[in-house]
Formats: C-alpha cells, sequence, structure tokens
C-alpha cells in the first residue's frame, strides 16, 4: 500500500467487495455484495452495515450475480471517485435488467452530498443512505422491495454505532480498524467532510477498549484506531463526569498486550499534543507512525484552506517528533495547485517536505468540490496542465525522500509483524516494521505464520520496500 506512486488516500485503495462470514450464504435465502471506496473510515463503516444485515438476516456472497442488494459505500472527496461510482452504478443496471426485484443502494459520502440526484435525475439507485442512518438501512429495504425510493441521509450529533460489532470484510485475522470517533470540527476549505459526515463526536471510551480487547483475543495482532482527527478525541463519562482524552485511550489500548501493536490515523497537526507523543514514546507496542498532514507548505496558501498553523508551525511540530522519537516515521498529504497557488508557494511546499524527510506521502492536484469553503470563497485558477507539472515535481521528491529513508534502514534489525505472502513471491513473506515500512524476506523458517512476529536484518531496499533476512 505505501510503495510511493501518485496517490491520493482516499482513493489509493480500489472497490472492495465484502467477503465476510461466507456461512451465512447457504443460512440465507437474501443475499447482499457491498464494495466500498476511499478511506479508512468507509471500509470501516461496511463492516459496520454488513453487522446490521447479517442481523436483519442477510448473507453474505461475493459474486454481485447472486445478490439480491448491491451497495456501494461511496468517497465524494474528489470528482474522480464519484465517477468511478457512477460507472460501476451503470454496470450494475445491466444486472438489474435481468433480475428486476435487485435493489441497489448507495451509502456513505457521496450519497450524503447528492442525495435525490441519484434517485431522481440519474435513476441509477434504490436506496440512497448517509454515513449517520445505517441503523435504519433494514427498513430502507423494506421501503425499497415496494416499488419507493428510500433515502436517509440525515446527520446526527450522537451516532457512532458503538453497541454494534464489526463483521470483519476481507480480514487477514491480523490487522483491523476500530472507529473511535466520527464526523470532523475543522472546517478546512477544501474538505467535504463536514458536510457528508457531521459534526465530531467521539464514541464511549470504554467501548473501544472491548472491541480492541476482543480483537487480540480473537488473535487479531495489530488495531488502527480510526478518525477524521484522533487527537481531538474527547469522551466525558455522563455520571462520574471523568474526562478522557486521545492520550489517556491510547495508552489504555497499548496496556491490552505487550503484543497487541497499535496504530493510529489521522492526526491533525494542531491537535496533536504532547502528551500523546510522550505516550507514544513510553510503549514499545504503539507504532512509531504518524501521518501528519501538510496540504501546502506555503503561509499563505495554508491560511486560505483554513488550516489553523502556518509553515513554521507545522516544521516545529515535525521537530519536536523527531526529538522525541527519533526513530518514528511522518507521513503527510500534500495538495498541489489548490486555489492562487504561485510557483513560489509550491516552492515552499517542496522545501517544508525536504526539511520533514516524510518516509511517504499522499499527493493529489486540488479538485474542487460542490458546498465546500473554498468553491464558495475561491476561484479554482490553477490551470490544469499546471497543477500536474507541479504535482508530478512532488512525486518525484517524495520518491526521493522514501528512497533515501529507507537506504538509511539497510544493515538494521527490524522488528516485522507477518501479515502474508509477498505479493510477487509465496516463498516471500510481507509485513510491515512499527515504521509502517513493508518489509518482504524469504520462508527460510517453515514454523513462522501470518501473525507472528520476526526479526529481520535489512539487507537491501527499494523505492516502497525493505528487503531483509530472517535473523535467528
Amino acid at each position: 500500500m505505501f510503495e510511493i506512486e501518485q496517490k491520493v488516500m482516499d482513493e489509493s485503495r480500489q472497490g472492495e467487495a465484502y467477503q465476510g462470514n461466507l456461512d451465512t450464504l447457504s443460512a440465507s435465502n437474501k443475499h447482499f455484495y457491498i464494495e466500498s471506496y476511499g478511506c479508512q473510515m468507509n471500509f470501516s463503516d461496511s463492516e459496520i452495515i454488513a453487522s446490521i444485515l447479517q442481523t436483519s438476516g442477510f448473507g453474505s456472497t461475493k459474486d454481485v450475480e447472486q445478490a439480491n442488494l448491491i451497495l456501494l459505500n461511496t468517497c465524494s472527496i474528489r470528482e474522480k471517485a464519484e465517477q468511478t461510482i457512477r460507472k460501476r452504478l451503470t454496470e450494475f443496471k445491466k444486472i438489474k435488467r435481468k433480475n428486476p426485484s435487485l435493489l441497489i443502494g448507495v451509502l456513505g459520502c457521496m450519497a450524503e452530498r447528492l442525495k435525490s440526484k441519484l434517485l431522481e435525475e440519474e435513476k441509477l439507485v434504490d436506496i440512497v443512505v448517509g454515513p449517520d442512518a445505517y441503523r435504519t438501512l433494514p427498513q430502507l429495504i423494506e421501503e425499497a422491495d415496494t416499488g419507493a425510493k428510500a433515502v436517509n441521509v440525515l446527520l446526527s450529533r450522537e451516532e457512532t454505532y458503538a453497541d454494534i460489532a464489526p463483521v470483519r470484510i476481507n480480514s487477514n485475522g491480523i490487522t483491523a480498524f476500530v472507529s473511535i470517533m466520527r464526523g470532523c470540527n475543522n472546517m478546512c476549505a477544501f474538505c467535504v467532510v463536514p458536510f457528508t459526515r457531521g459534526r465530531e463526536r467521539s464514541r464511549e471510551y470504554i467501548s473501544v477498549v472491548n472491541e480492541c480487547r476482543d480483537l487480540y483475543d480473537r488473535g487479531f495482532k495489530e488495531v488502527t484506531l480510526l478518525g477524521q482527527n484522533v487527537d481531538s478525541y474527547y469522551w466525558v463519562d455522563p455520571i462520574t463526569n471523568h474526562a478522557v482524552d486521545f492520550a489517556m485511550l491510547l495508552e489504555q489500548v497499548a496496556l491490552i498486550s505487550p503484543a497487541l501493536r497499535v496504530r493510529f490515523s489521522t492526526s491533525h497537526p494542531k491537535d496533536i499534543t504532547e502528551k500523546v507523543l510522550q505516550t507514544m514514546k513510553a510503549y514499545n507496542n504503539i507504532c512509531k507512525y504518524i501521518h501528519l498532514p501538510l496540504q501546502s507548505g506555503s503561509t499563505r496558501i495554508l491560511q486560505l484552506m483554513n488550516r489553523t498553523y502556518t509553515r513554521e508551525w507545522y516544521l516545529s511540530k515535525v521537530k519536536r517528533i523527531r526529538e522525541t522519537m527519533p526513530d518514528c516515521a511522518i507521513s503527510a498529504d500534500v495538495i498541489a495547485g489548490f486555489c492562487t497557488e504561485d510557483d513560489q508557494d509550491h516552492l515552499d511546499t517542496l522545501d517544508v517536505m525536504r526539511i520533514s524527510m516524510y518516509e511517504y506521502s499522499y499527493m493529489f492536484a486540488y479538485s474542487e468540490r460542490p458546498g465546500t469553503l473554498a468553491a464558495k470563497r475561491y476561484k479554482d485558477d490553477v490551470p490544469d496542465e499546471v497543477k500536474k507539472k507541479r504535482l508530478a515535481e512532488i512525486v518525484s521528491l517524495q520518491n526521493k525522500l522514501s528512497f533515501e529513508s529507507n537506504q538509511k534502514d539497510i544493515g538494521k534489525k527490524v522488528e516485522v509483524l507477518i501479515e502474508g505472502d509477498s505479493r510477487k513471491s509465496n516463498l516471500q513473506w510481507m509485513g510491515r516494521n512499527s515504521q509502517n515500512k513493508v518489509v518482504v524476506f524469504d520462508k527460510s523458517d517453515t514454523s513462522l505464520q501470518p501473525g507472528d512476529y520476526a526479526w529481520i536484518e535489512v539487507t537491501d531496499c527499494t523505492q516502497g520496500t525493505l528487503l531483509g533476512e530472517l535473523v535467528s
């Protein structure tokens, strides 16, 4: 996943079909098929949806032709993402012609943003459900079965799905996502999330810890705590009035077992605290990796983006992370060609990338999204060819930084959690180290299995992968 190339975080994973527990396929005469697009939060949501549907008597299938219900869990962060969904809907409509009783639904951010347009203007779907309305899906399916168009895109200030046990989708049984909060209070000018996922609310603290403990008891070895902005997690016990912040939650999850790795995503530079950094430093099983979105290295552009920090402030945060944990990897999001960006703004971005020495970045050209603050306030005035040129320079620099970072690891011994076969050979294992770098090594010890930890000496590298040998 982290081989450096031109990437968009929300589009780095292609649509994936739900594969779940196929034992339910024969136990039910109603089957659902789901594809998920976009960020990790969408994939986590699909696991909640799968749980709701199974409780309602639906079995799962990975064969779209066998489905009574087809669902697309969508992303609306860029125009290309929405075009992908429309293309899939057109393909599914052909299946519906052969099976008129088939229901097609659009879930998630695109459902929230486009609402009735999908139902009325394009006539591609029967059900439209926003991110906070998944509990109503069984009722909406019943409505759609009568021929009515079913829609619920109401946003909530309370919904966190804390009481629903997710059905792990496409699970390798080793790593899992755990949602700790929903929504976002940051009004970044380029972003649709506050409009499609609503206001920020944190999930009950003990439900997060219990879910992580249950995963560990079931054999999972790594959890990633998810939120649009995990550092602003804040839950107050309504009975004792005791408050839990993100550092406290992070520590409690780490205390479940030293053998359970803990990751988190995503951090906002303005909110990641010294307390979080010290907690990371204190526990070996909290992975030394922080995703710290930059977006632009120009203070002027950052102000237009409403990012609430300056170039200098961001660099001071990177410096503090490196001082606290010299072995911590840092990745970023970088946007090329935001409104009014000039050559100097672009050079400022490249400069911050060099100083920060990112291990990875998710890089993309600015795409205006209807309804955002930027669409209302600014003109998208940077020509496409200029955006592409600047993006290419950003990608080229990140490729260089990634390779240099990997070269520094040659000769080091790193602990790797084995996730499965290497993509290129079933004679090699693939796993990741604490810094989230992919490590590939030969299966010289036949006793090792996915889910085991192994110490590897790094002997070589590519731009996106460390290559090594098992240390006896």
